[in-house]
């Protein structure tokens, strides 16, 4: 198979992801970023160059580029799921489940405590119109556990305050059911009740554009700053705090798994450690009571 007609496969898989499997636009350039690099360093021009051999080479040295184990491990993802598309037309090649992901340690969450949520949701001055939006913004945050994607895409028309929650599409396309906090509920009819454009955009900076992800981890980090919290703090930092919260107070984990808009609940479980901390409690009252 020459180069081109492996360009060309190469091509139909990424129109695949986007079309059929509804992946975003951010995805299908990050699975050609990685499947680019893949080819370019294997000079593959026909599909058999894919082997088993091409794939330890290529595993060693990003390895060895000293790449986080989750990196590498979208590079392989990457390799696999075109492998699939490979086998589901038909075409033989490497078989998907030859490729192996790295272990990953397990994953460290930012959090902060209940005391510095408090003083981070109360830096806004809502007395301006920034404030108030900032304001409104953190709450709601906190109040829905939304991607900072997710949370940029918000039209003015996509919240019904009156009802107190609104459906969001998320990750993959899919779509979830998130409620308001009577006091996000509240500084959003005051942010919306205040601003005179008619800009379609839910959060929006002083020139009337759309606020962007970056623009809100900046505003995040300088509330953080403000509030005397000295680790890092960013907009899924509230996601977190999101989370934990529905589980410290008696959530179960598939209610949380739904409202954060987690496919698989192993992502989920990795809140579960908050509840450690009533285990110590447990012990203490029911352990050894034997008269």
């Amino acid at each position: 198979m020459a180069g081109s007609e492996i360009q060309k496969l190469k091509q139909e898989f990424l129109e695949y992801l986007e079309i059929e499997r509804g992946r975003s636009v951010k995805t299908v350039e990050n699975y050609d970023r990685y499947l680019t690099r893949l080819f370019i360093f294997g000079k593959v021009t026909k599909i058999s160059d894919i082997d088993d051999d091409l794939v330890r080479r290529f595993r060693l040295t990003i390895n060895r580029e000293n790449l986080k184990k989750n990196t590498q491990n979208y590079h392989l993802i990457a390799l696999r799921t075109f492998l699939k598309f490979l086998a589901k037309k038909g075409i033989k090649s490497l078989a998907p489940e030859r490729i192996e992901l790295a272990k990953v340690g397990a994953r460290e969450l930012d959090l902060i405590t209940e005391a510095e949520l408090k003083r981070l949701l109360d830096g806004p001055k809502t007395n301006t119109l920034s404030g108030l939006r900032d304001k409104a913004l953190l709450e709601l945050l906190f109040s829905t556990g939304l991607r900072v994607s997710e949370l940029c895409s918000l039209d003015r028309d996509s919240i019904d305050l009156s009802r107190g929650e609104f459906t969001i599409r998320g990750k993959g396309e899919k779509v979830r059911l998130v409620f308001l906090s009577p006091e996000a509920a509240s500084y959003l009819k005051s942010y919306e009740g205040k601003r005179k454009d008619l800009d379609e955009a839910l959060f929006i900076n002083p020139d009337g554009g759309r606020l962007s992800p970056r623009s809100i981890e900046r505003l995040v980090k300088k509330y953080a700053t403000q509030a005397g919290i000295g680790r890092r703090v960013t907009p899924h930092t509230l996601r977190h705090s999101f989370a934990t919260d529905l589980l410290q107070n008696g959530a179960d984990i598939r209610s949380v798994q739904v409202m954060l808009g987690h496919a698989n609940i192993t992502t989920t479980q990795v809140y579960t450690h908050v509840t450690d901390r009533q285990l110590r409690e447990i012990h203490k009252n029911f352990h050894n009571k034997k008269k």
